[in-house]
């Protein structure tokens, strides 16, 4: 027997794997170089993708005020138009905003014609509300093809995912998705319990969603609720709640 024959769908396979795995995976680098990572075990970059949506993001805004909280919020180009105040304020209050499409769409399906429209409407949208672009995207889904990272790079942004999404869009209780939160806090007591590694290593992105890109108004109740179990136990263990551009910002020596 040809040993080709059975040669060729174990390599289309792992192909497909490696397609798979650069397009999904959040610490994927396969399509291009993201960002993952803090800078600092002490830096937990909170971070929130669909908004803005007036039904949540003024009460999370009054929220991160609290704990003086700094936090980055992915827009969609569309509900920037429609709530173009609500964007003004945030940056305000001392928060970054950044480019998530002008209508959410799975990026991974569309040429490179569609994916530059995707982003140059809602990185003009930020723009024209806020008078300075955004130097900062995430993918819907967090899903990529070859034509994504680079198109966000010609815009001057660098490509954001994460170390935990937790699921806050799904219809649970606030208990399950605080349970699902664990891991920030089991990583910083493990900082607290080894002083040598807090001079050193990276933390964590946490991506929550403060909307819902079908529409606005979406119902993200149980991501306020856990949040306000969250934030006062990870200051006292020690994180600093920072935007993206701090988390990888080189200190100053």
């Amino acid at each position: 027997m040809n040993p080709f024959i059975y040669g060729v769908p174990a390599a289309l396979t792992a192909a497909a794997g490696t397609i798979a795995y650069g397009a999904a995976h959040p610490r994927g680098q396969l399509f291009g170089k993201t960002i993952c990572r803090t800078n600092s075990p002490r830096k937990l970059a909170i971070t929130f993708d669909d908004g803005p949506n007036p039904a949540i993001t003024p009460k999370l805004l009054d929220l991160l005020d609290r704990y003086k909280a700094h936090a980055t919020f992915f827009l969609i180009g569309r509900f920037v138009r429609e709530c173009p105040a609500l964007v003004k304020e945030t940056v305000a209050r001392g928060h970054e905003v950044g480019n998530h499409t002008e209508l959410h769409p799975n990026l991974f399906w569309l040429n490179q014609i569609k994916v530059q429209v995707e982003l140059r409407l809602c990185h003009d949208a930020i723009r024209n509300t806020i008078g300075t672009p955004p130097k900062w995207f995430r993918p819907p889904f967090g899903l990529r093809n070859p034509w994504v990272v680079p198109v966000a790079r010609e815009l001057g942004c660098r490509t954001v995912m994460w170390t935990l999404i937790p699921g806050d869009w799904r219809d649970r209780p606030a208990e399950w998705l605080i349970s699902r939160m664990q891991p920030i806090a089991s990583h910083a007591q493990g900082i607290s319990k080894d002083s040598s590694s807090v001079t050193g290593g990276t933390g964590d992105i946490l991506c929550l969603h403060d909307g819902g890109h079908r529409e606005l108004n979406a119902d993200r109740t149980r991501t306020l609720a856990a949040l306000e179990y969250w934030l006062p136990r990870w200051r006292d263990l020690g994180l600093e709640f920072v935007t993206i551009d701090q988390a990888v910002r080189t200190p100053a020596p």
